[in-house]
Parts: structure tokens; C-alpha cells; sequence
């Protein structure tokens, strides 16, 4: 006979392991400093480059204006201006990466745990379950030898 609860659990299971839980397991085998720190490099990465790209493209845009105040302009000021703007950027990237993969990981591992209690419940309803197909088979070996017999 079919056990229905059993049934819903392995669906459950599955459907973790095919959505988020290849990214959970993924996570799993990092401390959370070690996340977290891998991801704020990530980000703090993206940022530098992000902020190249636009001095690049602000640059571009105001090439001929740049090309002819070349003597008049005030190079400190602009440097130390696109420099404040870096440090504000970062600090604020920084801040919201940290916070979001800290919670990425925690809300992962209660997931993972919450997991691995549905994988026990499992094995606990298999073990159960394991002395009773047994004794069908061994009724029906017995069954089989009886025929034999006759």
C-alpha cells in the first residue's frame, strides 16, 4: 500500500533539491564569514568597475568641453570630488552587501536545516517501514517454498 504522507515528503524533498537547494547546498560548504567576505569582494569589484565606467562615459560625453577649459580646469577639486563620490559609493555598497549575504546565509542554513529535518523524518518512516517488508517477504519466500514442497 501506498503510504501517502511518505509520498509527500519525497515530493517536498525533490522539489527543494531541484529549486533552491543547489544553491543552499552550495552555500552551506562556506562559513559565513567566509561568504560574506567573498561576496563584499565581489561587490566592492563591481563597484570600481561600475564607477570606471561611468567617469569613462561622463569623459566621453563632455570631451569637447574637457578639450577646450583643458588649462582653466581645476584638476584637484575634480579628483577629489570623483574620489568622495568612490568612498560614498563603496561604504553604501559595502554596508548593503554585507547585510544582504549575511541574511542570505542565515535564511539558507534555516532552510538547510529545516531540510535535513524533513531527510530524518524520511529515514525514520523508511526504518519503520523496513521490519514490515521484510516480514512480507519472508511470507512470501516461505509461500514460494511451500509450493515446492508439494
Amino acid at each position: 500500500m501506498l503510504n501517502n504522507r511518505k509520498i509527500r515528503l519525497m515530493t517536498k524533498l525533490a522539489l527543494y533539491e531541484k529549486k533552491q537547494g543547489k544553491e543552499d547546498i552550495r552555500l552551506s560548504k562556506y562559513y559565513r564569514g567566509d561568504f560574506v567576505r567573498m561576496e563584499l569582494l565581489k561587490t566592492l569589484v563591481s563597484v570600481t568597475f561600475g564607477s570606471l565606467l561611468l567617469v569613462v562615459a561622463a569623459i566621453i560625453y563632455k570631451a569637447e568641453y574637457l578639450i577646450a577649459e583643458a588649462t582653466r580646469l581645476d584638476y584637484a577639486a575634480i579628483g577629489k570630488t570623483l574620489l568622495g563620490m568612490y568612498i560614498i559609493l563603496m561604504v553604501i555598497f559595502s554596508i548593503l552587501s554585507v547585510v544582504g549575504y549575511t541574511v542570505k546565509y542565515n535564511m539558507s542554513r534555516k532552510k538547510l536545516a529545516q531540510y535535513f529535518r524533513l531527510l530524518k523524518r524520511l529515514r525514520k518512516m523508511n526504518s519503520e517501514e523496513k521490519p514490515q517488508e521484510n516480514e512480507f517477504y519472508l511470507m512470501n519466500e516461505n509461500a514460494g517454498e511451500e509450493d515446492t514442497m508439494q
